[in-house]
């Protein structure tokens, strides 16, 4: 079976000493493909540059976060540049976080506005953050949504009422480990049966997020792609599935998402 990480933060300093094992490690849990997040203009650069230096293997986004957006003003060209080229797929991260106001909130709305604006010139798909703002966020997003293609809202932690405003916008949902959370996520579920196949999608928002249940413990708590395998069998588990059918529809979901090649047909031998 092949996975699709559609969130990993490979960036991040963490990854800096052992990325090539990161890499390798992700491949061997059956992660063939993994989405770079960009979450700034220089790590949007950083992102595509490192997709660019693993075609196939790695795709990008580029944006800004709403803890960044206070410097979105300086950053949009170069993130409308970022987002026209071969291997970045996707406008963002963007989106809105009340809960930390690491910017403040009319910088976060202008951010997202322009960069929902970038995406629908562009013709990409939209990865989307949202924390503590779900009212504020529909309201920013609903003008811009004839106009917009595919839009995940990533990370998704809310509640079914929050779901269902989400697929009545015809949004994607992105499932990390927080669904292996017995403090916060027992009741994604109860709800990732709600969310139809052609809208749900993996992540492990690495290097965030570390799925709690993990046995044995790591000794490490830094999140990494090839745990993706263990996020789709929690959600296989909690929607009655089979992992390989989890794994199977959530990739061909990403696949369409992002416009890439379908994964490659294992075989009858591997079928078998």
């Amino acid at each position: 079976m092949e996975l699709i990480d559609i969130g990993a933060n490979l960036c991040h300093e963490s990854f800096a000493p052992d990325l090539d094992e990161v890499l390798d490690r992700a491949s061997r849990a059956g992660v063939g493909r993994i989405v770079v997040t960009g979450t700034s203009r220089p790590e949007s650069e950083a992102a595509a540059d490192l997709a660019r230096r693993h075609p196939g293997r790695l795709l990008a986004t580029a944006g800004v976060h709403p803890h960044a957006a206070a410097t979105f003003d300086g950053a949009a060209a170069v993130i409308e540049a970022l987002a026209a080229r071969e291997e970045v797929v996707a406008v963002g991260e963007t989106g809105l976080d009340f809960y930390r106001d690491l910017s403040p909130r009319p910088d976060q709305e202008r951010a997202f506005e322009a960069q929902l604006e970038i995406a629908a010139r562009l013709g990409l798909p939209v990865f989307m953050h949202e924390r503590d703002a779900h009212r504020r966020f529909v309201d920013v997003l609903k003008p811009f949504r004839d106009r917009l293609g595919p839009a995940v809202i990533h990370c998704f932690t809310g509640d079914r009422d929050m779901l269902h405003a989400y697929l009545d916008l015809d949004l994607h949902v992105g499932v990390t480990g927080w669904i292996c959370d017995e403090r916060r996520g027992l009741h994604l579920r109860e709800l990732v049966g709600r969310i139809p196949a052609d809208r749900l999608m993996l992540e492990t928002d690495s290097p965030y997020l570390l799925p709690r249940d993990l046995r044995p413990r790591p000794r490490s708590r830094r999140n990494e792609p090839a745990r993706l395998a263990h996020i789709a069998r929690a959600v296989a588990d909690a929607a009655g599935e089979t992992v390989e059918a989890v794994a199977a529809r959530t990739t061909a979901t990403a696949c369409a998402f992002f416009g890439l090649p379908p994964a490659p047909d294992p075989g009858p031998a591997a079928r078998a």
